[in-house]
């Protein structure tokens, strides 16, 4: 069976062994360090811990005075509650002043499932991306979470980093490289349409390219783990080389992935674009993969989208 871990207890894992390294940061939460994987550096190194308690408007302002003085901060809690009951917060007086505070924020898209609209993040990554100085990651699995903890330590300003709560299967080995603002090319079947994938949504874009390939239709697949900055060459390429992109993603159909590769197609090199996305309703309660199928998230949504590309080229 494929091991599977949840990015965020990757992520967790990996800040315990940078813990080990080094002193120069702190780990801090909103009273859910468990359902975030914090809870794993406050046992090890309980001097670097700190819990604020379900405030997070005020725990995000401590984050950024901690911030001030030098140190980088790791502030974790759920993606709604950083994205919009913090937000002000963390565009005024983190970004504002372009402090390295990493806001580690779990439970995002429906993949979260029975937890329920109040805490699917649909809206993150598109608030998110739209406030300046902010950089928005999203690992993909367990090897790219913990390449993500080491990549951002010291990355200049702060950072978003959305991980998933469900465990995924492993995608990735030894080889995987990790750069903030680049993509990564996983699948090179050809050069009939280009797959973008982001997320726990990468490993059902790989499948889609398996089951199209089977069918004859040859596609890339991309992953784009930094959603800001976006890897615009990266985009242009496939843009060029295949004429067509799908992009697929556990988020609203506005402001995340999509919109950043239409953002980048528009103004540079025009080209078929389908979007497989929440379609900007709110989340159920369920099974992850039943809100999937019934949101159009599932693979032979993806594989319809690349087919509709390729009718058009």
């Amino acid at each position: 069976m494929t091991k599977q871990i949840a990015t965020r207890q990757a992520f967790g894992q990996e800040l315990v062994e940078i813990g080990k390294e080094r002193n120069d940061f702190v780990v801090m939460d909103a009273d859910i360090a468990k359902s975030c994987s914090t809870d794993l550096f406050h046992k090890a190194f309980p001097e670097r811990s700190y819990n604020f308690g379900i405030a997070e408007q005020n725990f995000m302002a401590i984050a950024a005075g901690y911030a001030s003085t030098g140190a980088t901060v790791f502030a974790a809690t759920y993606s709604v509650f950083a994205s919009m009951r913090a937000c002000e917060q963390i565009r005024t007086f983190i970004c504002y002043p372009k402090l390295n505070v990493r806001v580690i924020a779990s439970h995002g898209g429906l993949q979260v499932g029975a937890d329920g609209a109040t805490h699917q993040a649909i809206e993150d990554i598109g608030i998110m991306r739209s406030i300046p100085n902010m950089t928005v990651i999203q690992p993909s699995d367990g090897v790219s979470a913990k390449l993500a903890a080491r990549a951002v330590m010291d990355y200049e300003g702060p950072v978003y980093i959305r991980v998933l709560r469900n465990p995924s299967p492993i995608l990735f080995d030894e080889s995987y490289k990790f750069e903030i603002g680049k993509a990564v090319e996983l699948k090179d079947y050809g050069t009939d349409v280009t797959l973008i994938g982001t997320g726990a949504m990468v490993l059902k874009t790989l499948e889609a390219a398996e089951k199209l390939k089977e069918e004859g239709i040859n596609a890339r697949v991309l992953e784009v783990h930094t959603l800001k900055p976006i890897d615009e060459e990266a985009i242009l390429k496939a843009a060029k080389e295949t004429g067509g992109i799908v992009t697929v993603e556990d988020h609203n159909i506005f402001g995340g992935l999509g919109s950043a590769v239409a953002e980048v197609l528009s103004e540079k090199h025009p080209a078929f674009l389908k979007r497989v996305a929440i379609p900007d309703v709110f989340g159920e309660s369920g099974d992850s993969e039943l809100l999937y199928e019934h949101y159009g998230l599932a693979v032979k949504d993806i594989i319809s989208a690349a087919k509709e590309i390729v009718s058009k080229r």
